[in-house]
């Protein structure tokens, strides 16, 4: 009550130290914590929601596994959702609070990437259109960090920042939480661009794959004279998108430089579409 007190502006940080400490102190804490946090997020005065959220985040930071654990199973995560579905509490819960968990699910979509349930209560949020984006997460907003981190994290490789992570996110201080969430966010940012990469990368091979099998099939029915001018036309617009291709998966190549797997399926994706283009060409010049 004394951490998530509405009648108190900003955060009570020695009071949201103390009830960590007693999560971690006690066997069944995070069950208990969650419980309660979870009807605090879903009171109807906004700034003891946004002080319940604070605290939530605090404990992700400082509360461990078995924290974690408990907060990833749908029976926490569907009281968050409450907050933001029309069907429950999202029709008075004011702006600010739903935003507020909207971040919060999605900066644990990151952070976590093995919780399968948080990722699917995440991708439910957005097919039903709760969720129209991503949410940019703002440089004061406290962020857990990454347990376990996602594998080639700049913090694997960067033991200076690591230690001074680890430092920060320990201390009560505000000042030094925000200065571990802003060293968070650059390790955000850089992991999400890696995950737009790679993403890009199966998207794009994946399409050149059907690509050309589909090419194949139509320039067998070209040859024997089988093809109608709807599926002309089909072939005609297949050749011109897989030239668009090329292109693309040179700039893909040049990113995955550093990634000797990678670059091999970027290589053997541009051999096939080399072969289908020249295939293309040799059969429609030959009719």
């Amino acid at each position: 009550d004394e951490a998530t007190d509405p009648s108190i502006s900003g955060e009570n940080w020695e009071c949201i130290q103390r009830f960590c400490e007693q999560v971690n102190a006690d066997t069944e804490g995070p069950w208990f914590a969650l419980r309660l946090l979870a009807h605090k997020i879903q009171s109807p005065q906004e700034g003891e929601a946004l002080h319940a959220l604070t605290v939530l985040e605090t404990c992700v930071n400082n509360c461990g596994d078995r924290f974690h654990s408990e907060m990833a199973k749908f029976r926490f995560l569907n009281e968050l959702i409450k907050v933001l579905s029309p069907k429950y509490y999202g029709i008075w819960s004011s702006e600010k609070v739903k935003s507020r968990v909207t971040e919060v699910i999605f900066s644990w979509t990151v952070w976590f990437p093995q919780e399968v349930k948080i990722q699917d209560a995440y991708q439910m949020l957005k097919k039903q259109g709760i969720v129209k984006e991503d949410p940019k997460l703002p440089e004061d907003k406290i962020l857990p960090p990454p347990s376990p981190r996602p594998q080639n994290s700049i913090f694997d490789t960067d033991e200076e920042k690591s230690k001074l992570l680890a430092r920060l996110l320990k201390s009560s201080h505000p000042e030094d939480l925000q200065a571990a969430n802003r060293l968070i966010q650059s390790v955000v940012k850089e992991e999400q661009e890696k995950s737009a990469q790679v993403s890009r990368r199966v998207n794009t091979i994946s399409e050149v794959s059907e690509n050309v099998k589909r090419m194949d099939e139509l320039l067998g029915s070209y040859r024997r004279h089988e093809l109608s001018p709807a599926d002309q036309e089909a072939l005609q617009a297949l050749f011109q998108r897989c030239e668009k291709l090329r292109p693309l998966l040179f700039r893909l190549a040049s990113e995955a430089v550093a990634d000797e797997e990678a670059l091999a399926e970027i290589l053997q994706a541009s051999d096939k579409l080399s072969r289908a283009l020249g295939h293309y060409r040799q059969v429609v010049a030959s009719q």
